[in-house]
């Protein structure tokens, strides 16, 4: 028998607040998190515009015994462990990082499975041993190696490896069981859940933490989105309208950072322990897109097709019982169009009954966490039967026959779907079910 794995716990940092409380309620009150940027001065940038994390003290965050780890924390840690804090807390689960002394984790029954992006380094941090290898105007890979990394303290790349998110997590909470880091761009921690849903299913973990975590304000990330023409940049004076999914004006996306965390148990152990279910997850896939410029979706989202059917397939349901779809919906009318088209050809007819709500306008497009920050809703959605609106939907764009909900409303959900697709070609869906005691 298939060992079926739940949602007991959620936790997210976004640019709505440093919780999944604050998410959830932000995006049904149909909040923007989206502002001017602050990391740095964005003067020079095309687009001034992105999705931060508010002000937080990390070392106010972990227990004593790790704060001295802080330092070698990039930014994407630093709102990782954050998120994983919040979703262990709200999952009712004892770790070491909460009582040492009362655990209700087996650590190695506990794993985790994480989403990571590229990590930027800090320019204050680099610009020094960068400019020791400059000859002549040039740059000299040789005299970097040489010369330039005399600059930076041994241990600096430890701030930069993807698995370091995962890491100081398991450190924290005591995690031992397997641990997976995936870096498959912006859909990074949609494949880190599926992998974390697998750990339990085939019966090598209890509990597992799912999710990702990017922080992409950074100047040499935002410039690459820039060069791409990924951004929308006639809003720099409305951030709060910038970013239009899905709409005949949209221009572009804004980017940002986020990081989300789901608690993942197998459902008897969760059970035993009168956890509180949230939803049930049903099924997962990934595939790869088809088109050959794999810096946007091929035309007819066929990749993107081929993801949902087959999580659709997995969950044992028909596209007609879906009742909620998170949608990657990045504002980039190229990719949106194509996505629309892929949903239209999953679906059918059925499409126009079906609610779809994209959050990007909201808090923004950010990278391998955005899979993670879409299922925490579609798991909130479920729990409250609630959806909110969709900011920045007035006029559909040519060809989205889509049911976008421009209000906060009430709706039944047993099924949700969120599916998502990365920049550089990979795709992902998992469908998320109402718990049902006797399913």
């Amino acid at each position: 028998m298939t060992r079926r794995v739940v949602v007991t716990g959620t936790g997210a940092t976004s640019a709505l607040g440093l919780t999944a409380d604050e998410l959830w309620d932000g995006l049904l009150g149909g909040h923007c998190g989206i502002k001017r940027i602050q990391a740095f001065d964005p003067i020079e940038f095309p687009c001034n515009l992105a999705g931060e994390v508010p002000d937080y003290k990390i070392r106010k965050c972990v227990p004593k015994t790790h704060r001295k780890a802080t330092k070698l924390m990039s930014r994407d840690i630093e709102i990782s462990v954050i998120a994983a804090n919040d979703a262990v807390e709200s999952s009712g689960l004892v770790t070491k990082a909460i009582d040492p002394e009362n655990t209700t984790i087996t650590p190695t029954r506990t794993a985790i499975s994480f989403g990571a992006g590229l990590i930027s380094c800090d320019i204050e941090e680099i610009a020094p041993s960068v400019e020791k290898a400059v000859t002549d105007g040039q740059f000299d890979i040789r005299k970097w190696g040489t010369d330039g990394l005399q600059s930076l303290t041994p241990l600096w790349l430890l701030k930069y490896l993807p698995n370091m998110l995962p890491c100081h997590i398991g450190i924290i909470h005591d995690i031992q069981g397997p641990s997976n880091t995936i870096t498959c761009g912006e859909v990074a921690s949609h494949i880190a859940i599926a992998e974390a849903v697998e750990m339990i299913a085939r019966n090598d973990a209890d509990v597992a933490l799912g999710g990702g975590g990017e922080a992409k304000v950074n100047p040499v990330v935002m410039m690459r989105q820039c060069l791409h023409h990924r951004v929308a940049t006639d809003s720099n004076d409305a951030p709060e309208k910038a970013c239009k999914p899905f709409d005949a004006n949209a221009t572009g996306s804004i980017f940002g950072e986020a990081a989300g965390v789901l608690i993942l148990e197998e459902l008897e152990f969760a059970k035993a322990r009168n956890a509180a279910i949230a939803a049930e997850i049903v099924g997962t896939a990934s595939s790869n897109s088809l088109n050959t410029d794999c810096t946007h979706l091929e035309q007819d989202g066929k990749g993107l097709q081929v993801a949902i059917r087959k999580a659709l397939k997995e969950a044992d349901i028909t596209p007609d019982q879906i009742d909620l779809i998170i949608p990657t919906g990045t504002g980039i009318a190229t990719d949106d169009k194509a996505e629309a088209a892929a949903l239209k050809a999953v679906f059918g007819s059925s499409i126009k009954s079906i609610s779809v709500w994209p959050i990007k306008s909201m808090v923004s497009h950010t990278g391998a966490a955005a899979g993670a920050i879409d299922l925490i809703v579609a798991v909130r959605a479920i729990e409250h039967q609630k959806i909110g609106p969709a900011a920045n939907f007035d006029t559909p764009a040519d060809g989205c026959e889509l049911n976008i909900a421009t209000g906060a409303t009430d709706k039944e959900i047993n099924y949700a779907l969120c599916c998502g697709y990365s920049f550089g070609g990979q795709t992902a869906a998992i469908v998320i079910k109402k718990y049902e005691e006797n399913a």
